[in-house]
Parts: structure tokens; sequence; C-alpha cells
């Protein structure tokens, strides 16, 4: 197996770490943070659990992480990716496991924020020889074929020296995640949610030979938990997918790096099938909101006076230990770590990082 130092991966660790995935037949999770106490939860759990992660920003959260208050949004925007990538730069060795630094869904007009970042990462490859982010996700799946893949290319080309990959994404994911994606109409046929193979063939066969490109292809999946019935999830797409590509380039089984974007609230049997057709990423954002969130919010709710009064009104007791925001942000945190030992489980990522001390 091989091994790769702790930290964030590009270049040749990044490969080490996709090629992994794929021998291993799992997966790792991507998680979307939004302030250090999700990325301090993220690094802790997959410490705790021996696994390597993905951690990755969307522009809405990332706009968050440099603070609201900033007026200038579209340079918050840029600000707060490029900290949270530090914050993970300075933090992901000494957790011991192995960090894929992504940015999730940027459509077309976020295009001027990958480019303000893949700038960054071009300073910090002259500088330190290693590149600020692993990734960037361009999702231009609502536009027509043609354009998404030439615009990928141009992006990729940027990427492609410093070591860094381009995931894109084909055929639409239904539901939202800051602002970008489908609607979902119940009843309806959704035959756009469901991605073409020879539509995936063409894209590899443009991007693969320019850099290192990985694929959402769209088999029905869908950001957030819907009610059962909106869409059905057909896995067997990204098999017939796979088996495109090896037949047309004579390659190994499984050649594409493939993304599952809508991973919370699918079962068990459904992840699993789609890690078995060459899965190596899976997105998880809904469900990790909601338990940090349980966390915090079961804290709250066990101790309501110490959320109204800064003193016990009938004994006269300081309540400060109680509110004390380390107090129920830790215990939102511990919650996303409690839950992301069950992903890791399920994606059979655990006790399986390739990242080794030396």
């Amino acid at each position: 197996m091989s091994q790769v130092s702790p930290g964030v991966v590009s270049g040749a660790s990044y490969l080490a770490l996709i090629r992994a995935c794929h021998e291993g037949g799992y997966a790792l999770p991507a998680i979307n943070v939004v302030g250090t106490d999700s990325v301090n939860a993220v690094l802790e759990a997959a410490a705790r659990n021996g696994s390597d992660v993905i951690i990755q920003i969307s522009n809405g959260g990332a706009r968050f992480y440099a603070g609201e208050g900033l007026p200038d949004a579209a340079r918050a925007r840029v600000l707060g990716a490029a900290s949270m990538a530090r914050h993970v730069h300075l933090l992901a060795k000494e957790y011991g496991i192995a960090v894929i630094l992504h940015t999730d869904h940027a459509d077309r007009k976020l295009i001027p924020w990958l480019d303000d970042l893949i700038t960054m990462s071009e300073d910090e490859f002259r500088a330190t020889g290693k590149p600020l982010f692993t990734s960037h996700m361009l999702d231009l799946s609502t536009e027509p074929l043609e354009e998404n893949l030439a615009t990928s290319a141009s992006m990729l080309k940027r990427l492609a020296p410093l070591g860094m990959g381009l995931e894109i994404e084909l055929g639409v994911t239904g539901g939202e995640e800051d602002g970008i994606g489908h609607d979902l109409e119940e009843g309806a046929d959704n035959a756009h949610l469901y991605t073409q193979p020879e539509d995936v063939l063409k894209a590899w066969e443009l991007l693969s030979p320019i850099g290192t490109v990985s694929i959402a292809a769209s088999f029905g999946n869908v950001h957030g938990v819907y009610k059962p019935g909106n869409v059905q999830l057909r896995p067997e797409i990204l098999k017939n997918s796979q088996d495109a590509v090896q037949k047309a380039t004579q390659s190994g089984p499984k050649p594409l790096p493939l993304v599952f974007h809508g991973g919370s609230g699918s079962t068990l049997e459904e992840i699993r099938e789609a890690v078995s057709y060459g899965v190596f990423k899976m997105n998880l954002d809904t469900d990790i909101q909601f338990a940090f969130a349980h966390g915090a919010g079961r804290y709250v709710l066990s101790h309501p006076a110490a959320f109204q009064h800064q003193i016990e009104p009938e004994t006269g007791k300081p309540l400060k230990s109680l509110y004390d925001p380390r107090k129920w942000l830790r215990e939102g945190e511990k919650s996303v770590v409690e839950r992301l030992t069950e992903s890791f489980e399920t994606l059979g990522s655990r006790g399986r990082s390739i990242a080794r001390k030396s």
C-alpha cells in the first residue's frame, strides 16, 4: 500500500490516495465545513477512526467562515476559503491523517471565486512547492455538455501544473446547496438526474490527458433529505460508465474516480453499491449539519436557565460554566464525531489511512 505524509495531499500523494481507495474498495466522506468548530470535528473524527478524509467548503460556507460582517462579499468568499485551507494545513499533520482539501459546487457565476483561489495556489506553489488546495469543483451541469467540458478543460490546464485536480458534474444533482442545484418535482420523470455513460466517456477522453479529473455522475442522487419517492437511485449508471471507459481505453477495472453527491439520507445498500462501482468520494452536508445542531441543541435544552440568565434566578448561582460557548460548541463537535464514525464504517475507510509519519 502506498504511504504519504500526514497533512494536505496534492500531486503524487493525491493520486496515491485515490488509488488506495480504488484498490481497497472504499471511499472517503467529503464534509462541508463552515468554521473552525466543524473543521476540528472532522479532523478529530478522522484521527479517531484511523481514516483519511476530504474537507471541503462551498462559496456560502467560505463567506460565513470569513465573517458575515465583512462588507465585500466576493472578497470574503475568497478570504474565507483561504483561511479554512490554512487552518487545515496547520493542523492536519498533527492529527496524523491525510486530507484532501476541496471546494464544493461552483457554477459559472462563481468561476471568478475559483480563479482567485487558483491564483493563491499558484503563489503558494511557487513559495512552498505545494498548492493551497488539493482540488476544486466546477459545476456546469445545467449547461450544454460541450460548454461544460470546454470550460473544465481550460481550468484543468491551470490546475495540473500545481498537482491539483478538478471535479466536474455531469447530469444534475437534485435539491439545492448554497443556491446551486435543481428543484425536484414530485412525480416528474426527472430524466436529467441520470447521466449517460457516453457523456462520461466523452468527458474522460477530453479531460484525463490534461490532468487529474473526478466525475460526479448523477444517478438520481439529491442534496438534502427528501420524502421517499421523488427520485430513484440507479447506481448501475456508475457501473455502466466505468465499463464504457474501460472498453474504450483498454484500461484496468474501474478507471474513473467517481463522486457521490447528495449522500445524506442514502441507505447502506445504496452507498455500498455505489462504492463498489468506483466511488472514492461521498459528499455529506445535511446529515452533518443536523448532527452539530442536535448535539448543541440537546445541551441547550438540558440547561435552559443558562441560556436565559447569567445567574440562576432561584439560587443566585452563576451560570457561566454552563453557557460558556466552549461547552455547547463542544457538544456539537462530539455529535459530528459520532455521526462521522458511522460514515467511516459505512464507506469502509475506517482504519485504512495511508498517512504515516516519517
